[in-house]
């Protein structure tokens, strides 16, 4: 069994991921590709220590880029959206206000 560093790669803080945030208890990480709804959901209560009640994935497909004529194609990963139980919550930047 894998721990929940190998797991869990990096939270995705985006503007449509901190207003899905504020509007009900989820979370959104990127993890490993091959991490099934089980592994995460223990990886961020082990983590986090909070209750999960809910984990949908998905796979990002990676973009196309160019830069003049070099054409590129950035990684494909995974994404979990991970709802948490009422009353608890993750805090990443430590109660700091701007």
């Amino acid at each position: 069994m894998r721990n929940a560093v190998n797991i869990l790669r990096r939270p995705r803080i985006t503007e449509k991921t901190s207003m899905l945030a504020e509007g009900s208890n989820v979370v959104v990480f990127e993890v490993a590709k091959d991490a099934n709804k089980i592994e995460i959901k223990n990886a961020v209560q082990a983590a986090f220590n909070v209750e999960v009640t809910k984990v949908r994935t998905m796979i990002v497909r990676g973009k196309v880029k160019r830069r003049g004529r070099t054409v590129g194609k950035l990684p494909t990963w995974k994404k979990a959206i991970v709802t948490l139980a009422e009353g608890n919550e993750i805090d990443f930047f430590g109660g700091v206000s701007i």
